[in-house]
């Protein structure tokens, strides 16, 4: 995948806030995605979290994923997808700013820290739940293509 910065869906005007993300598009042999929703949110999203100051965003995925789902994954095993801005979905006039990564896991996963729900989904049936605008507008498309 390019490097280029893709910015659909983002909000108009400048927001207040721009949050830096590490994300993974994480798929199973089968072909269904992972999909997590956080506790207080009715949106699913892909696993992972914010980048720490200074932090490279490989590291904060393999941290996120860890705190997250209990999965230990070697950066290497991190496929660099894209980086994308677009509206967050928990949190009122803020951008994110998210570098994507594919991840093929068949390792059991179980939600932790802030996840209240983890579920493996094929690329259709995810369009039947609250999708965050990341997952709806980009990824989905994204797990078609991979």
């Amino acid at each position: 995948m390019s490097d280029s910065v893709v910015s659909a869906g983002a909000p108009t005007g400048a927001p207040a806030h721009t949050l830096h993300i590490a994300a993974a598009l994480v798929i199973n042999a089968v072909g269904e995605l992972l999909l997590v929703r956080k506790r207080g949110s009715r949106f699913f999203m892909q696993p992972g979290g914010k980048i720490e100051p200074n932090e490279p965003a490989r590291q904060a995925l393999v941290r996120e994923l860890e705190e997250e789902l209990g999965v230990v994954v070697a950066s290497e095993r991190l496929e660099y997808m894209a980086r994308l801005k677009i509206e967050a979905a928990n949190e009122p006039d803020t951008l994110i700013d998210t570098e994507l990564f594919r991840l093929d896991l068949d390792e059991h996963v179980e939600a932790a820290a802030e996840i209240a729900e983890a579920v493996w989904v094929t690329p259709p049936s995810a369009q039947a739940l609250a999708l965050a605008p990341l997952t709806r507008e980009h990824v989905l498309a994204l797990a078609h293509c991979g």
